[in-house]
This record gives structure tokens, sequence and C-alpha cells, in this order.
């Protein structure tokens, strides 16, 4: 299938590991010119050689960027723009809050959780935003959680500030519908990243279990009976990108296998 995506240029955050790196990776195979951010510079230029040497694709630059700095993203933003002419697609992912109960955390820890999973989807949005209203396939696709629709015990500030997040892409998508903009959230559920391994890594250590073994059983609690694998999930976030999917906005998708209990 033609997604249109061939030439777009594209903003993806967190793109040297996980489920940033392999949407930056679809997205490049497709043509894309893809500009991929992330906090560690030696992390993303490795990155960006790996996906560069894995196909034939479009464009790709690197800019170091922390998304939780408003003058970061602004300078993302100008990057992309001064070196692509444009700005189509904004893949927003900043990675997850840190794991903890409310009383574990204190005020410095509730703002950068809020500069890093909400105002930067803010910050980005209003730096791009004019370049994706001269745009005639523009996409904001923000990364989320599964925390959005059934909160996770000990991720008091994903659960909270994630849906903040959720609220803010079901405005936007209705404040700039009329322009060609379609605004979505993608929510993985347990996918095996860099983020996940060490929490099954300590889990098999506390129970004197092999990593084998805690990843069998948490993959036995989730319908497909399988875990996430980040490639499941950049597929929903290309697919929310093309061309086909213009009809969609406002909406938060789940990529769980069908481990989220609530019903919408």
């Amino acid at each position: 299938m033609e997604l249109g995506l061939r030439g777009r240029v594209a903003i993806v955050g967190g793109a040297s590991q996980g489920i940033g790196r392999a949407t930056a990776a679809m997205l490049f195979a497709e043509g894309c010119r893809v500009v991929i951010a992330a906090r560690n510079e030696s992390a993303l230029e490795q990155a960006a050689v790996q996906i560069r040497a894995s196909t034939q694709g479009g464009e790709l630059l690197a800019v170091p960027c922390d998304m939780s700095v408003e003058g970061d993203v602004a300078k993302l933003v100008a990057r992309a723009v001064a070196e692509f002419g444009g700005i189509d697609i904004l893949v927003n992912n900043a990675g997850g809050p840190p794991l903890g109960r409310f009383e574990q955390h204190d005020d410095d820890a509730w703002r950068k959780a809020i500069d890093t999973n909400l105002m930067s989807v803010v910050w980005i949005v209003r730096e791009a935003l004019p370049h994706l209203k001269q745009s005639s396939q523009a996409r904001v696709i923000n990364i989320t959680s599964t925390a959005v629709r059934e909160p996770i015990d000990g991720l008091i500030l994903s659960n909270s500030v994630r849906l903040g997040t959720t609220g803010l892409a079901k405005t936007l998508s209705k404040e700039l519908g009329p322009s060609g903009i379609t605004v979505n959230n993608v929510a993985p559920g347990l996918t095996v990243t860099d983020r996940v391994r060490p929490l099954f890594e300590a889990q098999a250590k506390a129970e004197g279990r092999s990593f084998d073994d805690v990843r069998a059983d948490r993959a036995a609690r989730i319908p497909t009976r399988r875990l996430g694998e980040p490639d499941d999930v950049a597929a929903m976030i290309v697919f929310l990108a093309s061309a086909q999917a213009r009809q969609v906005t406002g909406q938060t998708i789940l990529v769980d296998g069908g481990a989220t209990a609530s019903v919408f």
C-alpha cells in the first residue's frame, strides 16, 4: 500500500532507542525526511547510523534535544525547517516519568513530569504550527500510555500527566481540524524496550527466576499471549501519519494486545 509519506518531513522525539527509534526507522523506510531527536547525543548519532544502514529510504538528520526544555524544542523545529523546508509530521515522544507512589515525589518531580510529557507537546506544536498549516498532510501523533485508560499502580506521575496530554490532543483535534491537521495519541501497553527490560531483570533476580520465565509470565496475562515490540507501536504511528488516516483524529489508540480492561 502506498502511504503517501515519500518526501514528507517528520520530527520524531526520543528516537535514540525503543519506540521512537523504531518509528523513525519505519518513516525513513517509507521515504520520509526524518529529524530524530533525543538527549543523549552519542546514542542519537549511533541510532542515525543504524537507521541509514538498515534500508534505502529518505533523508535523516539527528538533532540533540531535551524535550523538557522549551529552548531546545524551539531549536529542534528551527533546524528541521532550515534543513528540509517545512514540517508535515510530529511524533511526540519523550519517555515516561519515573516510577513511584504519591508520597515519593516532590514538587520538582511533578514539574519535570509536566514539562517532559505535557509542556513538551505544547511547545513543539506551538513552534511547528505555522509549518503544519502549510502542509497538505499534517499529522500530530503523541506517544502516551495505556495509563490514560486504566491507571497503573506505582506510576502516579504518568497516570496524572499523560491524561493532560490526552485532553490537549482531543481539544487540538477540534481546533486544528479545519486546517487539515489531525491529532491523535498512541498508547502502548507492555512493550519490550530498554525501559522495561531492567524491570523484568530486577523481578527475575528478586524472585530467583530467569528473565525468560518472567517475560513468559507477563505475556501470559495478555490476550494475544505476547508482549509488544517497538515495531508494533511504530506501525500504528506510521499508519496515522499516512494519507489513508486523514479521517482519524482526536483518538487515543491502544496498542496493548487487548490487555487494558477499559471498554472505551
